[in-house]
């Protein structure tokens, strides 16, 4: 089978759209199928893909979304997919890319990814007919209910897919952890990490030995006592941070669909504190203790506990384990691979 798996994001950026869409292709190159990711951006020289084009910085959901916006976009990705036997469309309303998507004659499976503003879910309301005539002889998936919820009103049918993530092969001990906090995120307001800052002046008083190993940003503010920050790292070197860490916190404020970092906290053995958002009680359900978002005194008692019981630290940890285990890549990849198989059929 030939899979094209079409990303409106620059494949050249990490993202959670463009690991999905690289992880697809990968498990999909392994199994035998002939799979390869269309999209903007040029850097993945290693990895089958076709380049529709340079992207450009667009400001959405407090973040900067880097897409392809030329007038060749179109022609470009009709030709990137014209060998396909299906084509994966992944977050079907972004444009430029995924809009062509949608039009090319070929059986297609779509995924949608966020949850849209208010702007995007008044657009399916008041264009009902349009967005459901241009899904109709589609599968429609999501990666979380908190993903599905604004579409259902367009009366398709959804199969909810979570993403995928590498599990380690082995946990290791849960009970022998560094007393030490871990945040990964981008530097970027809506993923907390201000929050996160002042519950720490609030934690260091109270468990002095604790350290906060922050993923992602580069800068922080100089009396960030206790802190280090790695920046952009490895997989590989976040995954040993998350193994030998007793606690991983999630202090965002909105705008999440799904919680990716979750899952590797989780599968890495760290007991898990989250803003109490609908995205992350679908990933994690029981499996974490939630907090208000934007509150930092709340988070830091969750912190504070979980460091210093760790009786309750393990179970939540080892729950987190068990639930990780749903989002499997093995699980993930052969649930597409039966829908391109239906889409096909259809």
């Amino acid at each position: 089978m030939k899979i094209a798996l079409v990303c409106p994001y620059d494949l050249s950026q990490p993202g959670g759209v463009q690991a999905q869409v690289f992880g697809l292709v990968d498990r999909l190159g392994a199994l035998g199928e002939r799979a390869w990711a269309v999209g903007p951006g040029f850097s993945q020289p290693d990895r089958p893909h076709h380049s529709i084009g340079s992207a450009v910085g667009v400001p959405a959901n407090g973040s900067i979304a880097r897409l392809a916006l030329a007038p060749s976009t179109g022609r470009r990705l009709r030709a990137a997919v014209e060998d396909a036997d299906v084509i994966h469309v992944h977050e079907p309303f972004i444009p430029l890319a995924s809009w062509a998507a949608l039009r090319v004659p070929r059986p297609q499976v779509v995924t949608f990814h966020a949850d849209p503003p208010a702007m995007i879910r008044r657009l399916y309301r008041g264009g009902a007919r349009i967005v459901h005539r241009l899904l109709q002889d589609k599968i429609v998936t999501a990666v979380s209910p908190t993903a599905a919820r604004p579409i259902h009103s367009l009366g398709k049918s959804i199969d909810v897919v979570p993403n995928a993530v590498e599990l380690p092969s082995e946990v290791g001990d849960l009970a022998d952890r560094e007393p030490q906090v871990v945040f990964v995120g981008r530097d970027e307001p809506r993923k907390g990490l201000a929050v996160l800052l002042d519950a720490w002046r609030l934690v260091r008083p109270q468990v002095p030995e604790a350290r906060l190993v922050v993923i992602g940003p580069e800068r922080l503010p100089a009396d960030a006592d206790g802190v280090q920050t790695l920046g952009r790292c490895s997989d590989d070197e976040k995954w040993r941070v998350l193994a030998r860490s007793k606690v991983f916190a999630a202090p965002n404020l909105g705008g999440e669909s799904f919680g990716i970092t979750l899952v590797e906290a989780m599968a890495h053995g760290c007991a898990v504190v989250a803003s109490d958002l609908p995205a992350f009680r679908d990933v994690a359900s029981d499996a974490a203790e939630y907090v208000r978002p934007g509150d930092p005194a709340q988070l830091a008692t969750a912190l504070v506990r979980l460091l210093e019981d760790d009786r309750q630290r393990l179970a939540l940890a080892r729950e987190g384990v068990e639930r990780s285990q749903q989002f499997s890549w093995e699980k993930v990849v052969h649930i597409y691979r039966r829908l391109y198989d239906n889409a096909i059929r259809l």
